[in-house]
C-alpha cells in the first residue's frame, strides 16, 4: 500500500503543471512513458447501461423534449426542407426496376423497404435543398437544438424545475463559443476530407486495381483515420464543455484533452456503441413506417403526402438529442470520477 501511495504522489509531482490550472501531460516528448504513469481509471457506468440510461433521460421527461423535436422539425422543413416525395417515389421506381433486373422481382417488401432507407440516407435524401444556405440553416439548427438539450439536462441532472421556454432563452449564450469549437472539430477533419479526394481520384484512375498500391492506400487511409479520430474524440467532449457558464473556447479544448489523456479508445469504444445502437433504432423504427407508406400508397388519395420524409426529419432530429443526451451523461460521468 505504501508503495501504491509513492507511485501516486510522483505521479501528481511530476505530471500535473500548477500554474493556476491542473494539465494532464503523462507523454514527454523522446523520454519513455511507462504504464503505470499514464493509466487513468474511468469508474463509468457500463455501455448497455449507458445506451438505455439516454434513452430513459428523454423518455421520463418527454414532456421537455418531444416540445424540443417539433420545434426543430418545424425549423428544419422551413428553412433547409425536407426530402420531396417526388424523389421518394422515384426511389421507389428505381428499386423496383432494379428488382426486377436482379431477383425477377422476387426482392420482397422488407428487402425493398431496407434498401429503400439506406439508399435515402447514404445519397443525402434527407434534405429537400443541398443549397449553401440551406446547409448553414441546418447547422445553426443542430447547434441550437445541441444547446438546448444540454441546457435542459443540466438543470433535470441539478433537479431543478426547468421549462422549454428557459432552454430556449437562455441556453443560446455560449452560441458563439460553441460554433468556434465545431470549426476546430470541422478543421480536425481535413484528414478524412483529404481521404474521401484521394479515394475518389483512385477509382476514377483505377489506382486501386493494383494490389501493391490498394495496400498502400489502405495504410494511407488508416492513417488519416486514426489521425482525425484522436483529435475528435476531444473536441466532441470540448463541444459539451463549452456550454458551461464563461468556460472560452480554448479553456473547453484544453479541459477537454486533459479528461481524454488516456481515455480515448474507451470513448471511442462508447461511439461505436452509439452507432450501433442508432442503427439499429432507425431499422426498427423506419422499416415498418416505410411498409406502411408502401401499402398506404395503393389508395389514390394518398399520391403526394411526404409520409416518409417528415417520419425521416423527425428521427434526424430525435437521432440529435439522443446523440447529445448520450456525450453529455458520459461527460458528467468523467468529471465525477476526474482526479483531483
Amino acid at each position: 500500500m505504501a508503495k501504491q501511495h509513492s507511485k501516486k504522489r510522483f505521479f501528481k509531482k511530476r505530471f500535473l503543471k500548477k500554474n493556476n490550472k491542473k494539465r494532464v501531460n503523462p507523454h514527454k516528448s523522446f523520454k519513455r512513458s511507462y504504464r503505470e504513469d499514464y493509466i487513468r481509471q474511468t469508474n463509468v457506468p457500463g455501455v448497455m447501461y449507458h445506451i438505455f440510461k439516454s434513452f430513459k433521460m428523454i423518455f421520463k421527461n418527454w414532456k421537455l423534449f418531444l416540445p424540443l423535436i417539433v420545434i426543430a422539425v418545424l425549423l428544419n422543413v422551413a428553412f433547409v426542407g425536407i426530402m420531396s416525395e417526388s424523389n421518394y417515389v422515384q426511389f421507389q421506381d428505381i428499386m423496383d426496376e432494379t428488382s426486377k433486373q436482379v431477383a425477377g422481382g422476387d426482392i420482397g417488401n422488407a428487402a425493398k423497404a431496407g434498401l429503400l432507407l439506406i439508399s435515402t440516407i447514404t445519397t443525402g435524401g434527407l434534405s429537400g435543398s443541398s443549397s449553401e444556405a440551406a446547409t448553414i440553416f441546418g447547422g445553426m439548427i443542430f447547434l441550437v437544438l445541441w444547446l438546448v438539450t444540454i441546457f435542459l439536462l443540466r438543470h433535470i441532472l441539478a433537479k431543478h424545475k426547468v421549462k422549454l421556454r428557459d432552454g430556449l432563452y437562455n441556453a443560446m449564450t455560449p452560441l458563439i463559443s460553441t460554433l468556434l469549437v465545431f470549426l476546430v472539430a470541422l478543421f480536425q477533419c481535413i484528414p478524412i476530407f483529404l481521404l474521401i479526394i484521394v479515394y475518389s481520384a483512385a477509382v476514377q484512375t483505377e489506382f486501386l486495381n493494383t494490389p501493391f498500391y490498394a495496400l498502400v492506400f489502405f495504410i494511407f487511409a488508416a492513417v488519416m483515420i486514426l489521425i482525425s479520430t484522436y483529435l475528435l474524440s476531444s473536441s466532441l467532449i470540448a463541444l459539451v464543455a463549452v456550454s458551461a457558464p464563461g468556460l472560452y473556447p480554448m479553456q473547453a479544448l484544453r479541459a477537454a484533452s486533459d479528461l481524454m489523456v488516456s481515455r480515448r479508445i474507451k470513448f471511442i469504444l462508447r461511439l461505436v456503441a452509439l452507432i450501433l445502437t442508432l442503427a439499429i433504432v432507425w431499422v426498427i423504427v423506419m422499416l415498418p413506417l416505410i411498409l406502411f407508406d408502401m401499402w398506404m400508397k395503393h389508395f389514390a388519395w394518398t399520391e403526394g403526402i411526404p409520409f416518409v420524409p417528415i417520419c425521416l426529419t423527425i428521427m434526424t432530429c430525435f437521432t440529435c438529442v439522443y446523440v447529445t443526451t448520450y456525450l453529455y451523461l458520459y461527460y458528467r460521468w468523467m468529471l465525477g470520477n476526474e482526479e483531483e
